[in-house]
């Protein structure tokens, strides 16, 4: 009852703070001019009026405070179910997609970097505010706030074994990694290039993107929330925070009897069994292996390191303004004979060609630096994954693994400690998914 009341309060005031951030306004940025570098060509969804941008961000403290609510303090996976359709709609359809959280990662990126780029206070919000509830609450925003939504077509979920979830885990850490330096050069935002589920929202994406969508969606019937588990972004940052969250979801509200069902039931593979210590015998050879990988983790970044100083010549023909400058030349040198609307619109700004070759040769090194950080970083992720794999942390329940945890409330329902759950079932006659 304590704990109840403690969660409450903190999600009041959590919900208090945010909303008044909401209303100190929305600082507009100017619309791009033809510079050093161009922003990225992403579709973007029309500005909205600046009441709705404080509705919006509004809206979305108040649906993180009641996921997280209905999650800890409630347990109510069929409530968790409808504020995800809700979302859905809202800042999915309603709102085009835009600007979402997954993609507001771009650009924090380029304002980081770039210090002309001026942020909107609500991409700010948007990219922090589920943040700072995964930090108190764990990945609730995950749980129904995501307009991305996976968990409403996850119907007939199979369990992926463990060492391919781990693998292809990894692929998200890349994700990020390279979205973030593309972004940082003022490359590409790439992420919401390639957002699944933004075509869907517009009904303005073409045929490939749709197709990579649909897939997706038809891959999550059967392999619940793909994207989230191992292309997201955003869910690398969520998890970290949601380790170290003073309030987590769990599989029981007391004693767990060790039934299994929790485990069987997540699709997520995110319930860690119980974990004895080694035997006496196992012990130096288990040794022996984490300290060979944590010697092994400098080798393993000084490689991505430099393997990654090799990806500025791939990295550089998606920059608009590298691509720009060559066409120019081209164009000089007469190695091709027409020209293109974006070499016309150069000339016509009178701009000396000198300065776009300058500019260029700037973006190169931009990005030769990016890939370098890029291959650090992949480096840093895989050493770091063999190093947490080699661990062996003693575990005596079935518990939700804090990082890997969505908190879908799907192993409430098959508890048998969880009684109260059991009598809401009886009494709405909730069937089990």
């Amino acid at each position: 009852m304590k704990m109840k009341r403690s969660l409450q309060l903190v999600l009041f005031v959590f919900f208090l703070i945010a909303a008044s951030g909401a209303a100190l306004g929305v600082e507009r940025f100017p619309p791009p001019e033809f510079t050093d570098h161009a922003l990225p060509a992403t579709p973007l969804a029309p500005a909205r009026p600046a009441v709705m941008q404080y509705v919006d961000v509004a809206l979305l403290a108040v649906a993180l405070a009641l996921a997280s609510y209905l999650a800890l303090v409630r347990r109510s996976r069929r409530g968790l179910f409808l504020l995800s359709i809700a979302c859905l709609v809202w800042f999915g359809f309603v709102r085009d997609g835009c600007v979402c959280s997954i993609g507001a990662i771009q650009n924090v990126a380029l304002a980081l970097a770039d210090t002309s780029y001026t942020v909107p206070l609500t991409v700010v919000a948007f990219f922090v505010l589920p943040l700072a509830a995964t930090l108190f609450f764990g990945r609730t925003f995950c749980a129904a706030v995501c307009p991305l939504a996976q968990e409403l077509v996850a119907l007939r979920p199979v369990a992926v074994p463990r060492w391919l979830e781990h693998a292809l885990g990894l692929l998200r850490h890349v994700y990020l990694g390279l979205g973030v330096a593309l972004a940082a050069t003022g490359t590409a935002f790439l992420i919401c290039r390639y957002d699944p589920l933004v075509g869907f929202f517009r009904l303005s994406a073409g045929a490939p993107m749709l197709i990579f969508g649909g897939c997706l969606l038809a891959i999550g019937v059967f392999v619940a929330r793909p994207y989230c588990r191992f292309l997201c972004p955003y869910s690398v940052l969520l998890g970290w925070l949601s380790r170290v969250s003073k309030w987590h979801v769990r599989v029981t509200p007391d004693d767990c009897v060790h039934c299994r069902l929790c485990e069987d039931v997540c699709p997520y593979n995110a319930i860690d069994p119980p974990v004895e210590r080694l035997v006496p015998d196992d012990l130096p050879a288990a040794r022996r292996r984490l300290i060979a990988l944590i010697v092994l983790l400098p080798v393993m970044v000084v490689a991505g390191g430099l393997l990654g100083g090799h990806l500025a010549v791939p990295l550089s023909r998606l920059d608009p303004s590298i691509e720009l400058a060559e066409r120019i030349r081209a164009e000089q040198l007469g190695l091709v004979q027409d020209t293109t609307d974006a070499s016309d619109a150069f000339r016509n700004t009178q701009r000396p060609v000198e300065e776009l070759y300058a500019a260029a040769d700037r973006q190169r090194v931009k990005l030769a630096w990016a890939g370098l950080a890029l291959g650090i970083w992949v480096g840093l992720v895989v050493g770091l994954k063999l190093i947490s794999l080699a661990r062996y942390p003693q575990r005596l329940d079935y518990d939700p693994n804090p990082s890997n945890c969505v908190s879908c409330a799907r192993c409430f329902w098959y508890c048998p400690r969880d009684e109260a759950n059991h009598e809401r079932h009886e009494k709405h006659e909730i069937k089990k998914p």
